[in-house]
């Protein structure tokens, strides 16, 4: 099955919570990476998102290791617009 990745820059002004992380990641721009995979047997190409993921530390941080979290992509959205509501 063919597959792409599409890489997105997100930019927080604020710090801001995730579910699965105990601490709130810090303001910044971060890298999200979404895979999809191509949908078989249709007249056109289309893809559908199989994961999601945000590179952690933000951009900015010179850091020894960077750590891809897995992430839905509604609640990364729905962070993003609390912080633009902030």
């Amino acid at each position: 099955m063919k597959t792409r990745t599409t890489e997105t820059t997100l930019n927080f002004a604020h710090s801001f919570k995730l579910e699965s992380l105990a601490e709130p990641l810090e303001a910044g721009s971060y890298r999200l990476v979404s895979d999809h995979e191509l949908i078989e047997g249709l007249s056109i190409p289309a893809y559908r998102r199989v994961a999601t993921h945000l590179e952690i530390p933000a951009i900015s941080v010179v850091a020894v290791k960077q750590q891809y979290l897995p992430v839905s992509h509604e609640e990364i959205y729905r962070a993003l617009a609390l912080d633009a509501a902030s």
